[in-house]
């Protein structure tokens, strides 16, 4: 067993296949965002040219170079059968379980909706701009449905980015910690209207029919044009089913998230499945004010839709439910999908009171997503790699890892070659640093506190969009 290699999941976002096309990726384009000079950020581009994106990319991939391998060859049992009740750190898993991303691409999967950030810059009022900040939390763990499939753990020091014009924004993040496991992000407007940024260490158990993931490390959202920051941690996934029958996955815990100028509060309950899985994927809550006045109440499922109404009206529905009196006539929103899960036996829509507003609604996933590991139309796109890329990016950036690259290429004895041969150059290094008494040092964040909450915090140091990468380490 390798004692460096550490087994954890991503704690980050999904979609279902319910989708409305007001709400769609494609349809949240980003007026004015394409204001970055791109002389300066990559060299790239001429006089009188359109200037292409940072990373190169103007049109988007829509399908993997091959399609998942199966899984139903392996079993999960002899690597575990051990680790009841322990922390799942230096455990080695087979690449069967992987999934063709690094888990620092996997928490870029947060930007997904992030039109749900710009239209809460937009908003006048802090009660409006709470409720998209809320969509946009929720939305950021909405692409692990179904996505039960591991991420590699990024290697120490590797690093990944990503400009989406198009989305208006630009992301960066590093692997700055191996043990324990930490990865940090930074990702602003291309409008200079948001930053968002953290730290993120996950803490998985093993529970012998469950892989339990606990967040830990604070999100921190900044709202430029209205100095207000919000801070929040994701709820807890699960896994079940690891050993014998079908993989499935919830999200549970309390979700608070607090407007640091206004003293708003957003608390948001992830419900566990409960019997019958009635409670399954549902979140509900309310937003208050900082003399805990509810101001507006929020319930839906974080696998479909997001609504909200006035506390009075979704009091006087639940009156009339609890009465057995029969309400106005609801919507029922339907969640389509490739495939039925029937594990649990849930109930299949949102039931939505009359009056409400639609705060959020997931994006489709594409046809074949469940022959490309459930990835979304905005993932599949993550780890693309056109001709010419390779001499933007920084040199540890995991689009360059050979092993992530061709298990997506289908050639999974290669990858787990190239794994191992990863790991070893790793622990090669780390041996040299100790022997040299030499401290490895991150390249692009600094460890501080979050300027808001005081807690211990990852911060950006800036100039990684200088593209000055001669002093990068050699990990791959």
């Amino acid at each position: 067993m390798n004692g460096d290699e550490e087994f954890f999941d991503a704690v980050t976002g999904s979609d279902s296949e319910n989708s409305s096309g007001d709400f769609s990726e494609a349809s949240q384009k980003v007026p004015g965002a394409l204001r970055v000079d791109p002389t300066k950020s990559n060299g790239l581009g001429k006089v009188g040219e359109r200037p292409p994106q940072e990373n190169g990319v103007q049109k988007h991939r829509t399908c993997l170079p091959a399609p998942m391998f199966t899984r139903s060859d392996f079993s999960v049992w002899g690597i575990l059968k051990k680790c009841v009740g322990l922390e799942l750190s230096k455990i080695t898993m087979p690449i069967a379980f992987n999934e063709p991303l690094s888990f620092l691409q996997r928490i870029t999967e947060y930007m997904e909706h992030v039109y749900l950030v710009h239209r809460a810059s937009l908003q006048p009022q802090a009660l409006e701009r709470m409720q998209c900040v809320a969509a946009f939390a929720v939305s950021a763990v909405a692409s692990q449905w179904e996505r039960t499939g591991k991420p590699f753990n990024p290697l120490l020091g590797e690093t990944y980015e990503l400009t989406r014009e198009d989305l208006g924004f630009r992301f960066i993040s590093e692997q700055v910690s191996h043990h324990p496991p930490v990865s940090a992000f930074h990702s602003e407007g291309l409008c200079q209207d948001f930053l968002f940024h953290g730290s993120i260490y996950p803490k998985l158990k093993f529970w012998g029919k469950s892989v339990e993931a606990e967040p830990r490390g604070t999100i921190t959202l900044e709202l430029l044009r209205h100095n207000e920051a919000y801070t929040w941690t994701n709820p807890t996934c699960c896994v079940h089913n690891v050993i014998i029958g079908k993989l499935w996955i919830e999200q549970y815990g309390t979700v608070e998230i607090l407007n640091h100028r206004t003293g708003d509060k957003c608390v948001l309950h992830f419900r566990p499945c409960g019997l019958f899985g009635k409670e399954l994927h549902k979140v509900e809550g309310h937003i208050q004010d900082k003399n805990k006045k509810k101001l507006f109440v929020i319930y839906g499922k974080w696998t479909e839709c997001l609504w909200g109404i006035d506390p009075a009206a979704y009091e006087s529905f639940r009156k009339q439910e609890r009465r057995g009196e029969p309400p106005r006539r609801a919507q029922l929103e339907k969640a389509d999908a490739d495939v039925v899960d029937a594990v649990p036996e849930a109930q299949d829509t949102v039931q939505v009171i009359p009056g409400s507003r639609l705060l959020w609604r997931i994006n489709s996933r594409p046809p074949n997503s469940a022959q490309m590991y459930n990835f979304t139309s905005f993932t599949v796109s993550l780890n693309e790699l056109p001709p010419g890329m390779e001499k933007v990016l920084a040199p540890t950036d995991c689009r360059l890892r050979p092993d992530i690259r061709s298990m997506e290429n289908g050639n999974m004895d290669l990858a787990s070659q190239e794994k191992e041969r990863l790991e070893e150059k790793q622990r090669a290094a780390r041996r040299e640093r100790a022997k040299e008494e030499v401290e490895w040092q991150t390249r692009w964040f600094r460890q501080g506190r979050n300027p808001h909450t005081g807690t211990p915090d990852w911060l950006y140091s800036g100039g990684y969009f200088e593209r000055d990468f001669s002093g990068c380490p050699d990990i791959y």
